[in-house]
Parts: C-alpha cells; sequence; structure tokens
C-alpha cells in the first residue's frame, strides 16, 4: 500500500485533523543513508511531520521544511515536502547508536540533545513564514505540539511513531494530528484531551492492522468525522544532474575555473537522497565554455 496523508473536520469545525500512514518512505531514507535504528526513528517522525503539514500545500511552487537543530549526536535533521506529495529527509550524522530507554523505546531525545525546531511554510508569497521554537524533548512530536501552542497559538496534539524491525528494517511508521480551531469550546478542548490521552502509541494501532483512516475514526468518531482530502505520498528528491550543474556554475566564473584547471573529477553530493554526481575535467570545460565567456 502506497504511503498517504488524509484530512477531515470534526465537532461541527472545532476540531482539524490529519493521520499519515509513511512506513514506505521511511524505510526509503533508511536504505539511502544506512541509517541507525535511533536515527531511522527521529527522521522518520520528522519526514511524517512534514508530509502531515505539507498537505495545506496546493501549488506546485509551495514546499514546507522542518528543521532540528540539537546538540545531541545526531546533529541536525532536515524534512521537506511539497505539494506533490514529495517528501525526503536526512540527519547530519545517520549512524548513530545509542542504547535504548528504560522503558526499552529508542532515545530519539538522546540522539537529538536540546536545541530549537524551525518551521518554513513557503507558499509562494513575497517571503516564506519561519517560525521558531526550543525543542522540549527532541522527540519531535512533543517539540511540534509546543511549537503550534506557543509559535501558532493553535492548541494541537502531535503523535509520530516508527517502529523497526528485528533486521533494522522499518516495521511500521506514521502519525496523527489534531488541533482545535478559533472558537472552540472548553468543553470540547476538555473531550478531545480526554480521548487523546486515553490512545495507545500509533505504532501500536499500526501493528494491529489499522489505517490512517481507521486512526482518526478511533479518534474522532464521537465528535463527528468528515475526511475531506487524501494525498499520496513518497520519498522523493528533486535534485538532477542539471541542479548540480547550476550549483556548480554558481560557484562563480574564477571558483569554477579553478576546479576545472586543478581536479581530474569534481563530486557533488546530495545530502536528502544521498546521490553523488560525478564531473569529468570535459564536462567542466564544457559547463564553463556554456556559462562564461573566455577572457
Amino acid at each position: 500500500m502506497s504511503d498517504y496523508v488524509i484530512r477531515g473536520m470534526a465537532g461541527d469545525g472545532q476540531i482539524r485533523a490529519f493521520a499519515a500512514s509513511t512506513r514506505g518512505l521511511t524505510e526509503e531514507a533508511r536504505r539511502r543513508h544506512n541509517s541507525s535504528p535511533v536515527i531511522t526513528a527521529a527522521v522518520g517522525r520528522l519526514m511524517t511531520a512534514a508530509a502531515i503539514l505539507g498537505i495545506q500545500c496546493k501549488d506546485d511552487a509551495d514546499k514546507l521544511t522542518l528543521i532540528v537543530k540539537g546538540d545531541g549526536p545526531a546533529g541536525s535533521l532536515y524534512a521537506v515536502a511539497n505539494s506533490r506529495g514529495d517528501v525526503k529527509g536526512f540527519a547530519e550524522n545517520p549512524q548513530v547508536l545509542l542504547h535504548a530507554r528504560a522503558d526499552g523505546k529508542l532515545d530519539v531525545g538522546g540522539a537529538v540533545g536540546k536545541g530549537e525546531l524551525t518551521v518554513i511554510t513557503d507558499l509562494g508569497l513575497k517571503e516564506p513564514h519561519v517560525g521558531t521554537c526550543a525543542l522540549v524533548n527532541g522527540e519531535i512530536a512533543e517539540d511540534l505540539t509546543y511549537y503550534y501552542a506557543v509559535s501558532e497559538q493553535t492548541p494541537s496534539s502531535v503523535s509520530l511513531g516508527v517502529l523497526m524491525n528485528r533486521d533494522n528494517t522499518v516495521a511500521q511508521a506514521g502519525g496523527f494530528m489534531l488541533q482545535l480551531m478559533p472558537g472552540a469550546s472548553d468543553e470540547m478542548a476538555a473531550a478531545l484531551e480526554q480521548k487523546v490521552l486515553s490512545a495507545p502509541s500509533v505504532t501500536t494501532w499500526l501493528s494491529e492492522g489499522l489505517t490512517a483512516e481507521d486512526i482518526l475514526h478511533r479518534l474522532l468518531d464521537d465528535f463527528g468525522l468528515e475526511l475531506t482530502e487524501k494525498r499520496d505520498v513518497a520519498f522523493r528528491c528533486d535534485c538532477s544532474r542539471e541542479r548540480m550543474e547550476s550549483v556548480l556554475v554558481g560557484l562563480g566564473r574564477h571558483e569554477l575555473l579553478d576546479l576545472m584547471l586543478t581536479r581530474e573529477t569534481v563530486e557533488v553530493h546530495c545530502d536528502y537522497c544521498n546521490t553523488t554526481y560525478s564531473f569529468t575535467r570535459p564536462e567542466l570545460k564544457e559547463l564553463f565554455k556554456r556559462n562564461f565567456r573566455s577572457e
């Protein structure tokens, strides 16, 4: 089954809801980066969140970026989603190994450490919207919940999960986000909070065979859930050889000339999909000829 995100409304418009199934894209990121279990969980959670938040992107140029900059061994984490359902992500240090927490779960918070979360929403306006907040615990879901409370003044509940197989492949991945809309009653807020607190982890539900739709129904059927949109998502990177040529040209005339004269081969690496593009000296000469006049 393909990965996807769904959205809906409940409580007579007082609740906005999202859920995602993302095992495939999380496994693809793990495969590309050969990441350790704890990093696979961290990046998988962040990409799931990007997929959920990215459903607001409508036009081709729209893009949602999440950046977690912590002082833990994972380094910084990045995830991007766009209007076409493309999702990509990576950690600076993908092979981090940590002991599990006392409860047996992967120590994502320990891998991330203390730092800040940045949410960049680029909807094709003059300037993208950039919001930043301190990390609560580096577990990603709690950090996003806090972000929406302090930066967007939107009471939210975010749950994200990645479950690993014994062979370190991804068994399950997904998440949900519930938000109270402006004007929601105190009674509605209290009832929703109680529902969320009594819910199991999202990976427990996914392991039981529940779909993203099932999860929202379990959470919100008592509130009159209405599903309104579904979008397929997948790990896809928009890098290409042509884009990397643009990167080389962007270095400027003198830098490109220096590379052309001193290197037999130049490699340009995409951190998101872990692909390396090689350019030989003749290719660099042709690139220089096409873009810069000879002195």
